[in-house]
């Protein structure tokens, strides 16, 4: 069993009375508080005083976390250059470590707070990993801007709540003027965390956009296909793909694909009572994990759902993806970019410098 050092013990214990003391204070509502700064390229907090945590591009992919409306645990993927209003979420990224001699996942979505008892767990942000105490969170970091390889970039941090397993885990998000639609993901662990044998990063929202076609070299396969006879309000079992059969661009990276199979996902007819958060508002979109550079045991796995998440109404044209990740080993730091295009898959793919098998090509 790990005996932590005294030095740790004390570090925890200022943590913990610190983050008492801010949950002590006036609720935090994101709707009283400043909109992020638009000063081109980038969208950032604004500083000394209360603003929304969101950062990214002006005209592209943005992240935000919680107080912003959504569970707490995730990170809000928002894509207004699809024509999305507000803090309209294109898709959610949750954290899930599996630490080394077991198999059970933790969730940060779904895992009781031991700060405040609330489920989810917190996420605050830093300009560097150094800051394991949360900050108020009316007061988000702002991010570092920096130029990298001839570059513009801008670097977040997102420290996470240690989970129930023993992993403890923070995250880097990157974003590169040259990339709008996409934004980097990379998980270190702190030297008091348990030994990982993943950590996946989920997008846990694919019924939304009604994710239901995967894009590899050689098929299309689709939801509707792979669990042709599921109904019911459960998750479908797991879809996984090895790496050989996904695309691999001349820079080596690895891309995992997937998008609506639907000419207008807006045009879609809903069943009485569906909730207005489900029903897709905006342009079409191509949603993708990329992997600069993949492990040999790199996966790419999804499931899905007959009905929206958390009800009982079924999700217009039947199954779609609700998970959609990438799953290697662990390597601290490792860095994943997940990207949103206003693109076809074809013409992404084109981009690419790659080409796409019909449908009915199989």
């Amino acid at each position: 069993m790990k005996i932590f050092s005294l030095k740790f013990i004390i570090i925890y214990l200022i943590f913990f009375m610190f983050d008492f003391a801010l949950f002590a204070q006036e609720p935090y509502s994101p709707e009283k508080s400043s909109p992020p700064d638009k000063t081109n390229p980038w969208v950032q907090p604004a500083q000394q005083k209360s603003s929304m945590p969101v950062w990214g591009h002006a005209n592209g992919v943005r992240v935000g976390i919680h107080p912003m409306p959504g569970p707490r645990g995730l990170l809000r993927i928002y894509a207004p250059h699809l024509g999305h209003r507000g803090e309209r979420v294109i898709n959610f990224i949750a954290v899930e470590p599996v630490v080394s001699g077991q198999e059970a996942r933790g969730f940060s979505e779904l895992e009781m707070s031991h700060l405040d008892h609330v489920t989810g767990k917190r996420f605050w942000s830093a300009d560097s990993p150094k800051y394991i105490s949360p900050k108020n969170p009316k007061y988000p970091a702002k991010g570092v801007v920096q130029e990298q390889d001839g570059v513009q970039t801008l670097t977040i941090y997102i420290m996470v709540e240690p989970f129930q397993n023993g992993a403890r885990v923070y995250l880097r998000l990157k974003f590169r003027q040259d990339r709008p639609y996409e934004l980097g993901l990379a998980v270190f662990t702190t030297k008091d965390s348990r030994k990982l044998e993943y950590c996946i990063l989920t997008a846990t929202m694919g019924n939304y956009a009604r994710l239901r076609r995967i894009y590899l070299k050689d098929s299309t396969p689709c939801s509707l296909e792979l669990w042709h006879d599921f109904t019911g309000e459960n998750f479908t079992p797991h879809a996984s793909f090895p790496m050989s059969d996904m695309f691999q661009n001349k820079k080596g990276h690895l891309l995992f694909i997937a998008a609506p199979d639907e000419e207008n996902p807006e045009n879609a007819e809903y069943a009485p009572g569906t909730y207005y958060w489900w029903k897709y508002k905006g342009k079409k979109a191509t949603q993708y994990w990329r992997c600069e550079k993949p492990h040999p045991e790199l996966v790419g796995t999804v499931n899905g759902r007959y009905m929206y998440w958390n009800s009982r109404f079924p999700i217009p044209g039947g199954v779609s993806f609700e998970n959609f990740e990438l799953k290697q080993p662990f390597q601290n730091g490792a860095e994943y970019w997940f990207g949103v295009s206003p693109l076809s898959p074809e013409e992404f793919l084109e981009k690419e410098e790659l080409s796409v098998k019909k449908t009915g090509d199989r």
